[in-house]
């Protein structure tokens, strides 16, 4: 029996003086009674633990015993998670071996079918899902409900094949991705099946999706930070079909900024009431993935418990999960997370026997010097479509190139790109959503191929990850052998690593942007507005084509 609290209430945002009964892992009741076991929480504050309804674990960089052990600290026992990155690399071998490993720790881990493995057809992955593979991680492996369909234009013009995958859910939830999708074209995405989306960056979109009935995952991620302009639609319409997401957060963010709790706190900072911001992160995500028995401590709920000793922290002083005490005070309760292997057939996925030299990625200025180029900023994941003289040093224009690392094709598909600030060297990343195939920005300069070919075929050594060249050698790197997006050490080292890379790549190359990585990893991403790469060549978002580096 936890004795002496404050337990909040979602569903009447009532703060109730009592104490809770826990049997089997599960709330027994409110009230005193006869325990076996009691635990003193005079004054504190309890609340259920939070949820993330959308996220990518991949994103974090750690695998999942260890993300388990970095965020059940921050209040988070449960998250809806797409593996569209494994998928996309292992396919549905990689979704079963990623499942199989959750289903030993003490965490809710619910995965969802990946419905765009490819994202779109100008992308190409190591595998593919099509209905038939999304149907089997439904009906034989669990999966929870259909993960974001990226696939936005397809739906819209009633693509058969990605209807049927809609149609695979049944009474399952359907996840969304559609960023600045409004008016006739918003009715057929919701027509067809879709629920929810994390991608609105705009007020007004946010409020017509809300009306329309969708639900909206206000997300803070690492890169794209769309909270402070997202939350007043809570303010103004209140707490219905709204919840808090991360969708992608590096390592450091979590250890610097948190998890879940990160986005209660700032969500109560812009104005939203404590109670309100708790319901976003813990019965709201419940409901909508009908976890039934999460995100209340109600009797029969799930004992997923937070113990804040003063809320207004956010840092809960004693976390339990299934009624067994977890964390307390910041840090994990030493062998409650048991580790979870990763199999061997994951740390091989980088197929670049041969890497490609400095030729591939020596791209020709068009005549007259105007092209295309991909206008990268802070805090966005979206780009724009640029048409500028790529010879005018003062636009600060980088080379852009993708590697295919999956399937032996050879494809390089170049471009220019302008944001990143780079002056030289070259950075490249396998983490390249959602492909995930090698990208690599180099200096526009004549030095500028060969540093790519040197960053490339050091990704190729080290079976994936991150680094930084310059001058031909390596200044920082972050080692992620399974898929080439993850890694198996510690959260604090891979964080260290990622922070020192972030440094070489501002303080060496001359990167002005935030989160140079996690830009850089989605510029491969062809379904997000408005210019993006491939190894198949530039990709007109807007126009869902294939579009030439020349200006025409």
């Amino acid at each position: 029996m936890i004795r002496g609290g404050r337990v909040f209430a979602p569903d009447t945002r009532e703060w109730i003086q009592t104490d809770l009964a826990i049997a089997d892992g599960v709330i027994a009741g409110w009230g005193h009674r006869d325990a076996l076991e009691v635990v003193d929480a005079s004054n504190a504050s309890l609340t259920a633990a939070f949820i993330d309804p959308h996220m990518h674990l991949e994103s974090t960089k750690l695998w999942i015993d260890e993300f388990v052990r970095t965020v059940l600290p921050l209040g988070t026992t449960a998250v809806a998670a797409d593996p569209h990155e494994i998928a996309n690399v292992f396919g549905v071998p990689g979704v079963v071996a990623l499942a199989e490993a959750a289903n030993r720790l003490p965490f809710t881990f619910g995965i969802c079918a990946s419905s765009c493995v490819p994202a779109s057809p100008f992308e190409s992955p190591a595998a593919e899902l099509g209905h038939a593979e999304l149907a089997e991680l439904l009906d034989e492996h669990g999966a929870i409900g259909i993960a974001e369909v990226m696939n936005f234009p397809g739906v819209i013009n009633g693509d058969p094949e990605m209807l049927a995958k809609i149609a695979t859910a049944g009474s399952r939830r359907v996840d969304g991705h559609a960023p600045g999708v409004i008016g006739h074209q918003l009715d057929a995405y919701l027509a067809a099946g879709v629920e929810s989306d994390h991608e609105c960056t705009d007020l007004e979109e946010a409020a017509e999706k809300r009306r329309k009935g969708m639900w909206i995952f206000v997300r803070e991620g690492s890169a794209s930070r769309n909270l402070a302009e997202l939350i007043p639609t809570v303010l103004r319409h209140g707490t219905g079909r709204v919840a808090l997401c991360t969708d992608d957060r590096e390592p450091h963010t979590l250890l610097d900024e948190g998890h879940m709790n990160d986005c209660v706190r700032l969500a109560v900072a812009a104005g939203v009431s404590l109670e309100d911001a708790l319901v976003l992160a813990t019965s709201n995500p419940a409901d909508y993935h009908r976890f039934d028995r999460l995100g209340r401590l109600a009797p029969g709920y799930q004992a997923d418990i937070l113990c804040f000793e003063e809320i207004s922290t956010f840092e809960p002083a004693r976390v339990w999960q299934a009624g067994r005490l977890v964390a307390m005070n910041g840090k994990i309760v030493p062998g409650v997370v048991p580790a979870a292997g990763v199999p061997e057939w994951m740390l091989h996925s980088v197929h670049l026997e041969v890497p490609p030299g400095p030729e591939a990625f020596d791209l020709s200025v068009p005549q007259g010097g105007r092209a295309r180029v991909i206008g990268v900023e802070s805090r966005s994941l979206s780009t724009r479509n640029l048409v500028i003289d790529v010879n005018d040093a003062a636009q600060g224009v980088a080379r852009i190139g993708v590697v295919e690392r999956h399937r032996h094709t050879g494809r390089v598909g170049l471009g220019y790109v302008k944001g990143f600030g780079l002056l030289r060297g070259a950075m490249a990343s396998t983490v390249a959503h959602d492909a995930h195939n090698c990208m690599v920005v180099g200096a526009l300069d004549a030095s500028g191929p060969s540093e790519m070919a040197v960053a490339v075929a050091r990704l190729a050594e080290i079976g994936g990850g991150q680094v930084a060249v310059l001058n031909g050698r390596v200044v920082g790197e972050v080692r992620l052998p399974i898929g080439g997006l993850m890694s198996q050490q510690p959260a604090a080292e891979v964080a260290d690593e990622a922070r020192r890379l972030g440094e070489a790549a501002s303080t060496i190359l001359g990167v002005t942007i935030d989160e140079p990585f996690m830009q850089l990893s989605f510029l491969g991403l062809s379904v997000i507005p408005e210019l993006r790469i491939t190894d198949r060549g530039l990709v007109d978002v807007s126009a869902f084509a294939l579009t030439s580096v020349a200006e025409v």
